[in-house]
């Protein structure tokens, strides 16, 4: 690729990011980019991922604020060799042995490093460093085999859809022919290390070049009529939804190449939230539905018609919008979430933490629009004089996002009333708050 309002508790559980493993069936993991203008730092956007239970990241580069900050948390972490770092590492094993030590030996145990993705869509992104690509991953595989990491750290290197010369229909889908060297050599990799294929497969972007052939309901996952069924001509499987017929046109080329048992797992997909004017699918609205139906997708557990058993492992793209990054308004606008952790759409919620061990059927929130100043001078004494437990709120912390006045003064609030309302303790902080019968981690 060329490449939330959170409200308002961060201790909320999200639905949408399971805990997986190998056993237990597919998982929804997410992107983290850092062409971010206001990137928040690495121990608050673990705290985030942690509060909203996401147990799968993938980083573009070896981070090492990040990689730091992941230690200890049991989330699975694929990190990314930058396309700028391909062609040195292709071409020395020397440097893939230091890339190794430097970003990944160097961080394990603690840092749960499950893969490294080599490169960005390296055949359609860099075609000149085609000719280094496998090599490349072949000095960083036997890398981790000098350091005995290879059997917790698989190599791969995600393509784009553009490696596929037709997607539609599945059944016939191949590889671009003018890569078939290379990808041939990939897949001989990736089945010698026991490793998997990485996908990066947007619908947006299919609908949006279709000219009209598919209808938006196919790309979002939405129920199609009768008269709009999805049918492959030679096999006949029903395709309820684009994502299903891109990761089936994928298994599709892989065999045509005469390989199987390779699973695929997409390392990047997602609906952009805002666009311009000639943009015009590119809003709020579609990008809720696309990835809130995608998660369920994901959470069935099953494949692709022609892959019925194997999970779609996915990863939405991604954490935060990228505003640095070049191109059409588009380009900056797939984050889920903002840089202070609120939601930028509504997404499915699953179940939530308690805010305080002693909770009740009322609830004690800031007011909307309350004077800040004022919310302030409340949780100044929540905290202090009144004895609320606000650690949770404290930088780092699972409840400290969205970092707001009005999210602090209402975890502070609630934590003092819960507490001390069978004492006498009231729910009002000079006019500030406001008594609720709805949860709060539930809004």
């Amino acid at each position: 690729m060329l490449l939330m309002t959170l409200k308002p508790w961060l201790a909320i559980s999200i639905l949408f990011f399971f805990f997986i493993s190998n056993v237990i069936g597919a998982f929804v993991g997410i992107n983290i980019g850092t062409d971010v203008t206001n990137l928040p730092p690495a121990s608050d956007v673990v705290a985030l991922l942690k509060a909203r239970q996401i147990t799968h990241v993938r980083l573009f580069n070896a981070d090492a604020h990040m990689l730091k900050a992941l230690a200890n948390t049991s989330i699975e972490v694929i990190i990314g060799v930058t396309n700028e770092e391909v062609l040195g590492i292709g071409e020395s094993p020397s440097t893939a042995a230091a890339w190794v030590n430097r970003n990944v030996a160097a961080y394990m145990p603690g840092t749960n490093i499950t893969a490294i993705a080599v490169g960005s869509e390296v055949l359609t992104a860099i075609p000149n460093a085609a000719p280094v690509l496998v090599p490349a991953m072949n000095y960083l595989h036997k890398a981790l085999v000098a350091s005995r990491l290879n059997n917790q750290v698989k190599v791969s290197t995600p393509q784009s859809m553009d490696v596929i010369a037709k997607a539609f229909p599945p059944s016939t889908a191949t590889f671009n022919s003018s890569w078939n060297s290379t990808i041939f050599q990939i897949l001989q990799f990736l089945r010698n290390t026991n490793s998997y294929y990485m996908l990066n497969a947007y619908p947006y972007y299919e609908y949006v070049h279709s000219d009209g052939i598919f209808p938006i309901e196919y790309a979002l996952f939405q129920p199609l009529s009768a008269v709009k069924q999805i049918v492959d001509p030679n096999t006949l499987f029903h395709y309820v939804s684009m994502f299903d017929a891109l990761v089936d046109a994928t298994y599709n080329s892989i065999e045509a190449l005469n390989f199987s048992d390779i699973p695929v797992v997409v390392t990047e997909t997602g609906w952009p939230w805002a666009g311009g004017s000639n943009e015009p699918d590119a809003t709020k609205e579609n990008a809720e539905t696309f990835n809130n139906n995608l998660i369920r997708r994901v959470s069935n557990d099953t494949g692709p018609p022609s892959q019925p058993k194997i999970p779609i492992n996915t990863f939405i793209y991604e954490m935060f919008n990228e505003d640095k990054r070049p191109g059409p308004i588009s380009e900056r606008s797939w984050g889920v979430f903002s840089t202070n952790g609120s939601d930028v759409y509504t997404l499915g919620l699953g179940s939530s933490d308690s805010i305080s061990d002693n909770s009740s059927t009322a609830f004690c929130v800031a007011k909307p629009g309350a004077d800040e100043n004022k919310l302030q001078d409340g949780i100044n004494w929540a905290c202090g004089q009144g004895r609320a437990n606000c650690s949770a709120i404290q930088s780092g912390q699972p409840c400290y996002f969205p970092d707001t006045i009005q999210n602090h003064a209402s975890y502070a609030y609630n934590d003092y009333y819960q507490r001390m309302h069978s004492l006498g303790g009231t729910c009002d902080f000079d006019g500030t708050a406001t008594m609720t019968t709805q949860d709060p981690s539930k809004f």
